[in-house]
């Protein structure tokens, strides 16, 4: 696998064929390879999980042929709709958690709907999602059927709280941002910690000051990368999840850091990251150093 590659979450279900069609227009922007790849989860010795297939005695040739055409054939009508593109696909053994985290490190992209069937049978927001999210080698974006941003036309949203990742997640907006030619919008939240009363007045000023002031030096060393972007730049008071969520209904694209501190301190993934990954309006990215 190339590390440049675009890898794509696939089991035929409709999550999963919409995740597909992020990952396709994202390359058709890109110019990347894109690899699906189909991973079998075997749940007992005696049976496994499959696309609308009986459970069958391990190992079972006829469903693995099953298998192989399911991803050969949605590879190939992949490359017919879109014949620009290199579209490939492959199935793997084992828990689709481990096998997707293992492969992401060999990838430049790792693109999943939220849930699935057969060989992700666990593919639900909360369990091998959110798992590979957490824990993935390269940025994921995952894509909630009813969240595909098909046709949006709304800005990149990013949370930065200054915190490493989110730098490094502003970096990938900005790249998204300059690909799509669409507009960045820069969100950092910020809120009184458990017990503490909310600054009002010049105090509240102050605050929105200074956090403003610490974007200056990253905003202005991408905007010399990608100067063609427009940025807007908002330190809002309130909770980083419900704003992200709520910026969401108008943006193309969410990303966020895995961790974060100070204004998104509970960007991990169970907090801000998950919330988003279960609520946002259109496709989360969610970007980690290598």
């Amino acid at each position: 696998m190339s590390g440049n590659e675009i890898l794509v979450g696939y089991d035929g279900s409709s999550d999963a064929s919409v995740a597909l069609e992020w990952a396709l227009e994202e390359a058709g922007r890109s110019g990347r390879p894109v690899r699906l790849a189909y991973v079998f989860e075997w749940v007992t010795v005696a049976g496994w999980v499959g696309p609308g297939i009986a459970p069958g005695i391990w190992p079972d040739e006829a469903a693995r042929r099953q298998v192989e055409e399911l991803v050969r054939k949605a590879a190939a009508d992949a490359v017919a709709a879109h014949p620009e593109l290199t579209v490939t696909g492959e199935v793997f053994d084992g828990p689709p958690t481990v096998v997707l985290q293992e492969r992401s490190s060999r990838a430049g992209l790792l693109v999943l709907g939220t849930r699935g069937h057969g060989g992700f049978g666990g593919l639900l927001v909360g369990s091998t999602a959110v798992a590979v999210t957490a824990h993935a080698h390269c940025p994921v974006v995952v894509v909630r059927q009813e969240a595909a941003a098909g046709g949006r036309t709304g800005p990149v949203v990013v949370g930065v709280d200054g915190s490493e990742c989110s730098l490094v997640a502003l970096g990938f907006a900005y790249e998204q941002a300059a690909a799509r030619g669409l507009p960045l919008r820069v969100l950092r939240a910020w809120h009184p910690g458990p017990g503490q009363r909310p600054p009002s007045g010049p105090e509240a000023w102050e605050a929105t000051a200074a956090d403003r002031a610490e974007l200056d030096e990253p905003l202005a060393r991408w905007s010399r990368s990608f100067p063609d972007v427009e940025v807007d730049v908002a330190v809002t008071a309130g909770s980083p999840a419900s704003l992200l969520v709520d910026a969401s209904r108008t943006a193309s694209l969410v990303v966020v850091g895995t961790r974060g501190r100070g204004g998104l301190t509970g960007m991990l993934l169970g907090s801000v990251s998950q919330q988003l990954i279960h609520h946002a309006h259109c496709p989360v990215a969610v970007v980690r150093e290598r």
